[in-house]
């Protein structure tokens, strides 16, 4: 079997999470395809993935699909991409995962075989991104208020989730947006207070027997981060998401330090080197790698495997298309160290569901593993209508 054209495919922006999921359709000799997902189009950076994958195509024309760690090695070994970088790491992931999903179809088992055999077989959940609501539509304009948060809780509570993710410090109780700058060097008593008040109140709203995940989005730093983890202790956090940015792992080791919540981060760190100085301080409890940026499947499963064996669980990260989210799933099912799947509230919205084929969502907060050969998904012939395609042959 040989790789015969690659069609590389820009989607409709989804406008209300600003958007543009770029994706490639790797095409064989032998009729069979596969898909995979550049993981950076939030704020729409996948659109640099999208001229990169097509510089990428023309090296696949020819090779064997089925050698994918020999592709992902050649990929991953050019000159911009020995220094990661997620754009670069995004389009490579694309295409990495893309072969995953024609080995499966070739041999008629999902990607979850090929990688050892699920583990499990439903994925624990958390409904993700509560304040920006629970299948909201104007997620970017969502309003700051406790009613908002507390309701968007209620409903994900209803769904049957047992677990939740918030960030509790992106906005004002007003909705005007935090000063990032301000956020990094001191939080003032009065944003505290209301950040607090949130804390209190969702505690409140859902119980004693909720995981509650805290989303700081690296907007505090580590002074900051270790004011915050001072507030929120006292609420039984389950782990604390990118508390601060990914470049200085040290950041990380010393708020290990001072605070008892577990840390987690990693959407925004690329290949097993990027996690290993987190993982060898002992910082992380929870690595994030995101399918669609860190490397895709074959470098994702080394990241897994990594954080085994220092002792870290594996959440990925997911916020992306469908095609994302089956891939993970795959992966998920597979590791032995994972603890959670996230499930983002875009990923509820028609528009996004409808992107694909098969419409894969938990049923009271448990995901089942697709059983499809492959990955077990690809795009709907609405979405392909609507999309910018270049093939490279």
């Amino acid at each position: 079997m040989k790789i015969t054209s690659v069609d590389v495919i820009k989607l409709k922006r989804l406008a209300f999470s600003a958007q543009t999921p770029v994706l490639c359709r790797i095409n064989t000799d032998e009729g069979i395809y596969g898909y995979g997902e550049a993981g950076v189009s939030i704020m729409d950076f996948s659109v640099g993935s999208y001229e990169l994958l097509k510089l990428f195509s023309p090296m696949l024309i020819g090779k064997d699909p089925m050698d994918h760690e020999v592709i992902y090695s050649q990929l991953a070994g050019s000159f911009w991409a020995e220094g990661n970088g997620g754009v670069i790491m995004a389009a490579i992931s694309a295409i990495d995962t893309a072969l995953w999903d024609i080995k499966g179809k070739a041999l008629g088992v999902p990607v979850y075989k090929l990688l050892g055999g699920k583990q499990r077989d439903k994925l624990r959940c958390y409904a993700s991104q509560l304040q920006s609501g629970w299948k909201f539509r104007d997620f970017m304009t969502a309003p700051g208020s406790i009613e908002f948060l507390t309701d968007a809780c209620q409903a994900a509570l209803a769904d049957g989730y047992d677990a939740i993710k918030i960030d509790f410090i992106n906005k004002r109780l007003d909705g005007r947006a935090v000063d990032r700058l301000e956020m990094k060097n001191y939080i003032p008593r009065e944003c505290m207070k209301e950040f607090e008040a949130r804390l209190q109140a969702v505690r409140d709203c859902v119980g004693s027997d909720i995981d509650i995940i805290l989303e700081n989005h690296c907007i505090t730093s580590l002074n900051t981060a270790i004011q915050f983890a001072k507030v929120a202790e006292s609420y039984d956090i389950m782990f604390y998401e990118e508390p601060a940015g990914p470049l200085n792992p040290q950041e990380y080791k010393i708020l290990s330090e001072k605070t008892s919540i577990p840390l987690a981060t990693g959407e925004r760190s690329y290949t097993r080197w990027g996690f290993l100085p987190f993982l060898k301080d002992g910082s992380l409890s929870v690595v994030q790698p995101d399918l669609g940026n860190c490397g895709g499947i074959t470098e994702g499963k080394k990241i897994c495997d990594l954080a085994h064996t220092f002792g870290a669980t594996v959440q990925t990260h997911t916020c992306n298309t469908p095609i994302s989210i089956a891939a993970s799933l795959h992966l998920e099912a597979a590791i032995p160290n994972f603890i959670i799947h996230e499930h983002h509230t875009v990923d509820t919205l028609p528009e996004v569901r409808e992107l694909c084929v098969y419409d894969y969502q938990p049923e009271k907060g448990y995901y089942s593993i697709p059983e499809l050969p492959g990955i077990g998904n690809e795009l709907s012939d609405k979405a392909l209508a609507e999309a910018q395609i270049e093939t490279i042959r």
